[in-house]
């Protein structure tokens, strides 16, 4: 079985159906081309910011589609807090 994910804390039978069903939430949800922050989708999907933001990096991946996620600043840049779009690829 081909697998999506990787990384040097990554163990395919303690972590690979949590990151499926994550990836899942997380794709479903961004697939409207919204803008959302880490927190706004972390509330909607109910999986931590830090997961999200892993999430969001794997969909740029070749192996994930390489799909476009784009970042922009949400208020004030200087405040630093940012929202992100996934446009599909095609």
């Amino acid at each position: 079985m081909l697998d999506l994910f990787s990384g040097i804390t990554y163990e395919a039978k303690h972590d690979r159906s949590r990151l499926a069903a994550q990836s899942s939430r997380v794709f479903t949800l961004m697939s409207d081309g919204a803008w959302r922050t880490l927190g706004e989708i972390a509330e909607a999907t109910g999986d931590p910011q830090q997961s999200v933001s892993a999430r969001l990096r794997d969909f740029r991946k070749a192996r994930w589609g390489g799909h476009v996620v784009e970042r922009r600043a949400r208020g004030k840049r200087s405040e630093g807090l940012f929202e992100y779009r996934l446009v599909r690829s095609k």
